[in-house]
């Protein structure tokens, strides 16, 4: 009872914040907080407290390779953005992520290998995601989207554990990037700001997710040796350092 508190309040928690946090200060400041592993974290916590530490490090490490995919979804979703409407972006985007993970997962990394690979494809990504102007207003979020974030980073957080088991720690940490809160964010933007806004998120998120890959590293890399209370905090350090220098990667006064 008290794991099944965790997986649906704690993403429930951290993605409200975070989605409330964008409305505050803007679509590149709200995907910059969505690329902070708000579910992912959670998940490799329950997957350390369910399946051990060994499981939870070997997932980590196939956490940080899938950022690949996260980057694979975020161009091909700008790309479709010039061409499609707001409706089906997420689709392309998707079987991106899917068929970067299908290739991903018959492939062999070594940790060092993994953390270049995802550094490096984050890196390539944000060049194709310009950082375009801003409309002066932005007309208001309807109010059940916030709730909607937060009941789909629950979901998948439950249903990622619950079948983790079964997919072992390198497919369970591949699809854990899947972005859905990143989805619902930037389709969201799409519709209510137009292309521009929605890719102004999308290099906000990839720029987030440079704290991923540092928060992951140290999961990958420690776990086993210091076990789950010094890792974390170690983790949690190096994404807030990491973050902070995230932000010179985004336009300034993203908020305005």
């Amino acid at each position: 009872m008290e794991l099944l508190a965790i997986k649906v309040g704690l993403p429930t928690l951290l993605i409200g914040a975070a989605s409330l946090a964008g409305r505050r200060w803007g679509s590149a400041v709200g995907g910059w907080l969505v690329g902070l592993p708000l579910t992912s974290g959670p998940i490799i916590l329950l997957l350390t407290l369910e399946y051990g530490d060994a499981f939870a490090a070997r997932a980590a490490q196939g956490i940080v390779l899938g950022l690949i995919s996260t980057a694979a979804f975020a161009v091909v979703y700008a790309l479709a953005a010039r061409r499609l409407t707001w409706t089906w972006c997420w689709v392309p985007g998707w079987v991106a992520f899917a068929l970067c993970t299908a290739a991903l997962n018959v492939v062999t990394f070594s940790l060092a290998g993994a953390f270049l690979a995802g550094i490096a494809a984050l890196a390539l990504a944000l060049p194709l995601l310009p950082a375009d102007a801003r409309p002066a207003s932005s007309p208001a979020a309807p109010p059940w989207e916030t709730p909607l974030r937060m009941v789909a980073a629950a979901a998948i957080v439950v249903a990622l554990t619950g079948i983790a088991g079964r997919l072992g720690p390198r497919l369970s940490g591949l699809i854990t990037p899947l972005p859905v809160a990143g989805t619902i964010m930037t389709v969201f933007t799409h519709r209510s700001e137009g292309t521009a806004a929605a890719v102004r998120l999308l290099r906000g998120f990839i720029a987030g997710n440079f704290s991923f890959a540092a928060f992951f590293l140290v999961v990958a890399t420690h776990l086993v040796a210091w076990g789950l209370m010094t890792t974390f905090g170690v983790a949690v350090l190096a994404a807030g350092v990491v973050q902070g220098a995230a932000l010179l990667l985004l336009p300034q006064h993203a908020g305005e």
